[in-house]
């Protein structure tokens, strides 16, 4: 019954996907039509055969469509509407993780300081970058113009994550009470050391606002490929967590109970939600609301069983993300996503306040 639930929810919310992302596609100053999309995404289609010269590609389906308009949704558009879709997944797929961990639908990825520390990796390399590009020398310079940023993003989320259990954990325990604690206190100091170093930004200070607000604008496929394979290997591993993570909500006495090693489990909950989240922050910036507003509303609809709601929180993430950066580029101006995810996410947060009990899960 839980499998067929979570079956269909994840079915119905995976079209939804497709069709956000298909509307999303033709939209910009270029008009296009959902059937040109369909077909560029069709002609990428490509099908492994083996003959006597060893294994070759094929291409199934060769649909007319302009030189132009195959660029513009297959370089252009589709990476920011593919990235901004592992972003989202990943970020409410963690917001779904910590409000479990912690027991409190107030909680988001970025509870534990997981997003700030990213920042500070980023701002760090925004800011001193030239200088470590300078010192370095020889051919390291390439690779660290190409993978710095999300690099220090990720690693700065990563530590940050790893200290905060370790400042938390006392005795081989790690009560979820001191963890909470210990991540504002961090968050602060980090808080701290952000505003530092873009008072010495100088001619970084652009750029490292305007990764502080989250955005995709500049999209690839290269930043797909590097953030797909761990959101996708770590949801996997958390969806073998739902339904520990289901027993962890009666309180860890009755986990244990229950047969649940709970610090082993509390110790892989948190690993594994950290570094998806930092995955996603590292190649987008700082967007927030989404691992905040999307797990709490689904939880309202499917129910609390993380069997179903890890699934469809995850993609009714991508789904929002996608949607809402649509939104972001089709102004007279772009906007960073981070902005209309605050500006849609504070007031619905509000809204449930006033009209839903949000105080206990």
């Amino acid at each position: 019954m839980v499998f067929r639930r979570a079956l269909a929810w994840s079915a119905g919310l995976a079209l939804l996907f497709v069709a956000v992302v298909l509307v999303s596609a033709t939209l910009g100053y270029a008009d296009i039509t959902p059937l040109s999309v369909a077909y560029v995404v069709l002609n990428a289609v490509a099908v492994p055969t083996v003959d006597t010269s060893g294994v070759a590609w094929v291409h199934p389906f060769e649909f007319a469509v302009p030189a132009t308009t195959t660029t513009i949704v297959r370089e252009i558009r589709l990476p920011r509407i593919v990235l901004g879709g592992v972003v989202g997944f990943a970020l409410a797929l963690a917001g779904t993780v910590m409000q479990g961990f912690f027991r409190n639908p107030m909680a988001d990825p970025s509870i534990i300081g997981v997003s700030t520390g990213a920042a500070v990796g980023a701002v760090a390399y925004i800011v001193f970058g030239a200088a470590l590009t300078s010192a370095v020398g020889g051919i390291v310079p390439q690779i660290v113009a190409g993978w710095g940023l999300p690099a220090f993003a990720f690693v700065g989320a990563v530590v940050t994550a790893f200290g905060v259990y370790l400042i938390a954990s006392e005795g081989g325990r790690t009560p979820v009470a001191t963890l909470l604690l210990a991540g504002v206190a961090i968050q602060t100091f980090l808080g701290a050391v952000i505003s530092y170093m873009l008072l010495h930004a100088g001619d970084g200070l652009e750029g490292a606002v305007h990764w502080l607000m989250g955005h995709l604008q500049y999209s690839s496929w290269w930043r797909v490929r590097v953030a797909l394979p761990v959101v996708a290997v770590f949801f996997v591993l958390l969806l073998a967590y739902a339904r520990d993570l289901n027993v962890l909500l009666l309180g860890e006495d009755d986990a244990r109970t229950l047969g649940i090693e709970v610090e082993r489990t509390k110790r892989v909950l948190l690993a594994a939600s950290s570094i998806v989240t930092a995955a996603a922050v590292a190649v987008s910036g700082v967007i927030g609301f989404v691992g905040l507003i999307v797990p709490h509303a689904m939880r309202l609809v499917v129910g609390p069983d993380h069997r179903i709601l890890l699934p469809t929180s995850a993609l009714a993430g991508a789904v929002f993300l996608v949607a809402t950066d649509t939104v972001a580029r089709m102004g007279p101006a772009e906007m960073p996503v981070g902005i209309i995810t605050a500006a849609l996410g504070a007031p619905f947060f509000l809204y449930l306040l006033t009209k839903r009990e949000v105080h206990a899960l």
